[in-house]
């Protein structure tokens, strides 16, 4: 398991929070983790300077008491059965990246500081993306599609911010 990975762990792990980090007390990986959860995530073969750079470095961004990123919560993948709770809204909002072919892979920047990243599907825009307006809707099993103004056609997309 590569570092990244085992980081992405950690982090996940703290989004969970604990009472002491609801305190504003910051506890160790080594203390919020059991000892199954710590080897899963590759923990166990940092050295002991780069866990506690690990834990120095989370302790001063204190992911617990965040503040969510601006445009909500809306467009992430709920946890209800099947991927969809049924809470989710259509999100509709102006384009501000620039791009005259969106392809898989494409990472399409929303004025409502969502960024979305097309994972099927393409599309070849006359005149660029820039201020167009952009639909994303809810789909079946937690996916979304988006679609561009003046376009009839549909790409599935997944939240990246």
């Amino acid at each position: 398991m590569s570092r990244s990975i085992a980081f992405l762990l950690c982090i996940a792990a703290l989004a969970t929070g604990s009472a002491a980090s609801a305190a504003g007390e910051f506890s160790t990986l080594e203390e919020r983790m059991t000892d199954a959860e710590f080897r899963a995530a590759g923990l166990d073969r940092l050295t002991a300077d780069e866990l506690a750079n690990l834990n120095a470095w989370l302790a001063r961004r204190n992911l617990s008491t965040r503040p969510a990123p601006a445009g909500g919560s809306q467009g992430f993948k709920p946890e209800g059965l099947l991927g969809d709770s049924g809470d989710r809204a259509r999100i509709v909002s102006r384009a501000t990246s620039n791009q005259d072919e969106i392809g898989v892979g494409t990472t399409i920047a929303l004025e409502n500081g969502q960024s979305w990243r097309v994972t099927d599907g393409n599309l070849s825009l006359s005149g660029g993306l820039a201020g167009r307006t952009v639909t994303i809707e809810p789909a079946l099993l937690g996916s979304w599609l988006l679609k561009v103004e003046g376009y009839n056609r549909s790409l599935r997309a997944t939240r990246v911010r």
